[in-house]
């Protein structure tokens, strides 16, 4: 008995994969976005098309009518793209997409799935074949 490995049925391996995919996914970087706001960010823009938001306007680039009439342009193109189409707009909101809580309350939130992933692989494993 000693030399007998826990083997997951097929449920358990089901759920398994899809907690993996989960976790993978949406396990925040501690500097940037996760590898699934990534994904969708770039599935948005794919080619880096769409117009960016401008950077805020410092009262030090005031001075300069050039720079000012560079981020009004920008604004404007930005705005332009924006009230195109919900299509647009949705691809916009995509690209720029930040992560939905605070980093450590999202991991909190995945080590909670994590558990309760584990306890549900463990409880699939007590149901009695059927056959």
């Amino acid at each position: 008995m000693a030399g007998i490995v826990w083997q997951p049925n097929s449920s358990q391996w089901r759920l398994i994969w899809v907690l993996a995919a989960i976790i993978v996914l949406f396990w925040p970087s501690q500097e940037n976005r996760s590898l699934g706001i990534k994904a969708l960010s770039w599935a948005a823009d794919p080619m880096n098309t769409l117009p960016r938001q401008p950077d805020a306007f410092s009262l030090e680039d005031g001075e300069n009518t050039e720079v000012v009439i560079a981020h009004d342009d920008e604004e404007a193109e930005y705005e332009r793209a924006y009230a195109s189409s919900r299509l647009e707009r949705l691809r916009l909101r995509l690209r720029d997409m930040q992560e939905p809580f605070d980093v450590s309350t999202e991991q909190q939130a995945l080590a909670a799935i994590i558990v309760l992933g584990a306890l549900l692989v463990w409880r699939l494993g007590g149901r009695p074949a059927h056959g």
